[in-house]
């Protein structure tokens, strides 16, 4: 058929508006949790978000806002739109990458293709592209401001453009195209550095079409080669070059005398000058190879310069500006990502490792006074005999973690891990729970969006499900096809192509398993990090593709009519992508979701005006940011993070006015607070007394001798002599700024007196503490609810919940271990100041990983303990009305009842409304006996659906709330429903304790 190209076309670009279609139909209209808020703020006005700091998906988000026109409501979605429009082209470019590949298993051009042969390489191309558009990890990051869809896109079409460059038949067009390639490479290390992973694959491409005879010596060869050129790239090139500028600048600066930035001037000239020249010199001597390879690498360079605008931007001091990279020592910090730290990788220590010893390893410098002067070192650990291993893949230090390395492997607790018991949990854990599970997630089918959650059982039916799961739209089964038809596909290419095979399977290992090894993750992330691996998903997918020729080839023999049998094979190959559309749909339509906004605008106006507000992690912080940045809601509030807090620059930063909020009140100077200075204090008790906070922070800046202690090197370094401390302020001043509640003044002391508790302090507590003592109660200091325990610095007892915050008061107002709830404060706050757009509508999805943790309980929590409150208080009537509102902006029809809402039961029996009370009771009830019934069986065996941690989560929230609700009923006159409980409670007690 003469017509293939347009066919080809046609087809494509209806499966791109396919894909554009989904994703624009289920795209989240505003900013979703975790990066999305910050990305989407640091791209409407050009900051610097966290490292690796994706410049071009910046500069390109700034383009998209500038859509949104005057309604800055619609910056989000417009950037958000960014995210759709790349995913659309990841699988147009996809669909090209599998005609290509169908096309030379017929080892053809597509005007050569007959009509058979057509519809199959086209059929192919349709199946996998689709079935890639509706997979579980891709579409989450098709829909929302992360770098991921766009990072796709970039893998997407480096590895199109690798098998088009191995068509290209004149030389001098190949090479241009080579060059084109190399830039793409350049330009994806601005949005992630997941592309880099496909270079040694693709180095073999190139030898396949190079070499005059193929040989496995010399595709060993390629492969290395390839691998030395993604070192030269990500080592060479991403921290290498910084490492080397910053040699030069010390030079320059410290030996030449020179002002700060000749040098690292001078490297770059010399770099560009250098490169020129090459190229200059390989073109006049007529070296090809030579000559395209330095123009491919000044074409990575070229692409890898959008780093640029970080160090512009930053030295312009906008709001967020992260690691401040303003000067050649943050920016080379800041391109080498050294904030994250490291992991052992080949040979290290594991966590039951014994330290020996700390020493001086890389002097640490700063900016001195015309030259870089050495003010730390960074620590080089010494371990102590049989500490360290192989393969070290156990060793994290966090209690947490150390529990799940011996579960998982079954060690004692004075066993010590070996190479083999590494080695076992490399494939029991990281492999198995944290890359193959998210293989079964988008080929197999997921069992739920609860974290943790595994392969669906794909022989359940929904009828033997239980309420919870049967409701979870996050629940996927695809009974296994697209996985059955990916080894079709992948053994259908191995036999028909070898070459293009063992290349696909390279990019595959290497973009799933060999990230796997690689990063070396602890055992639990924050959240579900399925959506690194989508790479090898994507080559998956293209396995699936492939597998319509191969049930063209082998399962559909019995059709003689070869054109029927190609259509047959496409429409049985159509019918997995069919299969999955609907219900992945369901768990990945973000429309209509508002609340993770509604969420930071709670937080913000829980807080009177001018307040600092200390916030602890990702929900709680780039929420906020964006409706600073973007909507310019109540900036006269400082969001403080505390995860950021213990960083110079952070501290820096919050020293500056910004918009309406003024400084923050931290008096250490810029020496006392860099990196390694103050970052840990230890506690060494030497006082019983409590100690004067502030006479404590000054001794601090001093270094003075009365608080330090001795170390192993010789040095000495601050120490927190006390547990308890104390803080004075003057009486009639307080009163004067009119914060503390009428009937509260006469427990002004004019001394405020707690135990901190025998602990280190952090730098983020020392500067917690700066503040509290240096800002004399003139503005309101928050904590969010949001926070870790340690965070709130055990004040408790003098704090007061106004909402979704509690504010430091001056006054011990002791109320059990979590504050007191202002009911007046707090009741206008809830009701009449917070957002709760579509909530109550039972239409949108809120997923369990995310919104039906921290920002639901959050919510439910605050409602609960104003609404106890004022039961307390004798103010029964509000107290129904916070319950009724509770239930009208959160019904369990949207937001499911969870194990905070049989509290509900209790306080509807407190304010005279039994009706309401047993409504509430019946609903939580009968679900808790469903989900019982099923989890009790499940609990008593080991399936991969399920972790038996999820298993057990599910049968203590149930069993608790039936004994709860049962127990309430009782003490309020319900006998018959309370016995009824009962029973059904005993009954899978009983279940589970045999």
């Amino acid at each position: 058929m003469n017509n293939f190209k347009r066919l080809n076309n046609i087809v494509g670009w209806a499966i791109f508006a396919v894909a554009l279609l989904t994703y624009t139909l289920t795209v989240e209209p505003t900013a979703s949790f975790w990066d999305c808020g910050e990305f989407i703020a640091c791209s409407y006005k050009l900051q610097v978000p966290h490292p690796a700091g994706a410049p071009l998906f910046l500069l390109i988000g700034r383009m998209a806002s500038l859509l949104a026109g005057s309604d800055v409501t619609k910056v989000a979605l417009m950037v958000n739109m960014v995210s759709v429009i790349a995913s659309a082209f990841t699988i147009l470019f996809m669909f090209w990458t599998i005609s290509l590949l169908a096309r030379k298993v017929f080892g053809k051009k597509g005007e050569n293709l007959d009509t058979t042969e057509t519809i199959l390489v086209l059929g192919a191309s349709a199946v996998g592209s689709l079935v890639y558009t509706f997979s579980d990890s891709f579409w989450f990051s098709a829909v929302e401001a992360e770098v991921y869809g766009m990072s796709s896109f970039f893998t997407a079409i480096v590895i199109w453009a690798a098998f088009r460059w191995e068509n290209i038949e004149d030389e001098a067009a190949a090479n241009r195209f080579l060059i084109f390639t190399a830039y793409l490479v350049g330009l994806s290390i601005g949005v992630h550095l997941l592309n880099l992973v496909t270079i040694p694959a693709l180095g073999l491409v190139y030898y396949y079409k190079k070499a005059k005879k193929i040989t496995w010596k010399g595709g060993i060869a390629a492969f290395l080669v390839g691998m030395v050129v993604l070192g030269v790239v990500n080592v060479g090139v991403i921290t290498g070059f910084p490492s080397l500028g910053f040699t030069f600048e010390k030079l320059f600066v410290n030996s030449f005398g020179m002002p700060f930035s000749s040098g690292i001037i001078f490297f770059v000239i010399l770099l560009i000058g250098g490169l020129a020249y090459g190229i200059f010199y390989t073109q006049k001597k007529e070296m090809e190879i030579a000559n395209t390879a330095l123009l491919s690498f000044a074409f990575v360079l070229i692409g890898y310069s959008s780093y640029t605008i970080a160090l512009i931007r930053s030295n312009y001091n906008p709001p967020i500006n992260e690691n401040n990279p303003s000067n050649v020592l943050n920016y080379v910090s800041y391109l080498k990502r050294e904030q994250y730290g490291s992991r052992p990788l080949l040979y290290g220590p594991v966590f039951t490792g014994k330290l020996e010893s700390i020493e001086n390893g890389e002097p640490i410098y700063k900016m001195g006074k015309g030259k870089y002067e050495i003010y730390d070192y960074k620590p080089t650990y010494i371990w102590g005999p049989n500490s360290e291993s192989l393969l070290p893949r156990m060793w994290s230090t966090d209690a947490g973690h150390q529990q799940i390395y011996r579960q998982e492997m079954g060690l004692a607790q004075d066993q010590k891990p070996t190479l083999f018991t590494n080695i076992g949990y490399m494939f029991k854990r990281q492999m198995g729970y944290m890359y193959w599970r998210y293989f079964a997630w988008n080929f197999w089918g997921r069992s739920s969006d609860i974290e943790g959650a595994g392969p669906t059982n794909i022989l359940e039916t929904k009828a033997s499900l239980p309420p919870a799961i049967k409701e979870n739209r996050g629940r996927t089964n695809f009974f296994g096809l697209p996985v059955i038809l990916g080894i079709l596909g992948l053994l259908y290419h191995y036999f028909r192509r070898e070459r293009d095979a063992l290349v696909m399977f390279l990019l595959f290992l290497f973009t799933g398993i060999g990230l796997v090894v690689f990063l070396n993750s602890p055992p639990v992330e924050p959240r579900e990090r399925d959506y690194i691996y989508v790479g090898s998903f994507y080559i998956w997918a293209i396995w699936v593709g492939l597998g319509v020729m191969g049930l063209f080839d082998y399962a559909l023999k019995f059709i003689k009519n070869s054109q029927s049998r190609a259509i047959g094979a496409t429409a049985l190959g159509l019918a997995v992508p069919l299969i999955m559309a609907p219900q992945t749909w369901k768990g990945h339509d973000r429309s209509g979701r508002y609340h993770q906004v509604d969420f930071a605008k709670n937080l913000l106006n829980s807080c009177a005006k001018n307040a600092i507000l200390f916030t602890g992690g990702d929900n709680d912080t780039f929420p906020l940011w964006y409706v600073q940045e973007v909507e310019g809601f109540r900036t006269d509030v400082r969001v403080c993070n505390l995860s950021l807090l213990g960083t110079d620059w952070y501290c820096e930063q919050m020293k500056r006015k910004t918009y309406e909020s003024e400084a923050l009140p931290i008096t250490f100077s810029t020496d006392q607070l860099l990196s390694g200075v103050n970052d840990q204090i230890p506690y060494v008790e030497r006082l019983k007394d409590p100690i004067n906070l502030k006479d404590y922070l000054e001794l601090v800046k001093k270094n003075d001798p009365a608080i330090q202690i001795p170390l192993t090197t010789g040095e000495s370094i601050n120490s927190l002599p006390s547990d308890s401390l104390f803080l004075t302020y003057n009486v009639e001043d307080v009163k004067k700024l009119g914060f503390v509640p009428k009937q509260f003044e006469p427990f002004l002391s004019g001394q405020i007196t707690w135990n901190i508790g025998k602990r280190d302090l952090l730098k983020n507590d020392l500067m917690q503490l700066e503040m509290i003592a240096q800002n004399n109660w003139k503005r309101p200091i928050y904590f969010a609810g949001t926070l870790a325990n340690d965070n709130y610095l055990n004040l408790k007892d003098y704090m007061q919940l106004e909402g979704y915050a509690y504010r430091l008061l001056p006054i011990k107002v002791s109320q059990g271990d979590d504050g007191f709830a202002n009911t007046d404060i707090m009741y206008e706050n809830m009701l009449k100041k917070m957002s709760w757009r579509g909530m109550d509508n039972p239409n949108v999805y809120y997923d369990s990983e995310t919104y039906l943790k921290v920002p639901i309980i959050t919510a439910r929590l605050a409602f609960l303990r104003l609404a106890d409150q004022l039961v307390r208080e004798e103010k029964k009537a509000k107290a129904k009305e916070v319950l009724d509102y509770a239930n009208k902006v959160l019904p369990d029809k949207a937001v499911p009842f969870d194990q905070l809402c049989s509290n509900y039961v209790m306080y509807y029996f407190e304010v005279g409304d039994s009706k309401k009370a047993m409504e509430i009771a019946e609903t939580i009830t009968k679900r808790a006996d469903g989900n019982l019934a099923y989890f009790t069986e499940k609990s008593k065996y080991t399936s991969a659906e399920w972790m038996p941690n999820n298993v057990q989560d599910y049968l203590q929230i149930n069993l608790r709330n039936l004994q709860v609700i049962a127990n309430i009923c009782s003490r309020n006159g319900q006998e018959a429903a309370a016995k009824r409980y009962e029973a059904t409670y005993n009954k899978y007690y009983d279940r589970v304790s045999q």
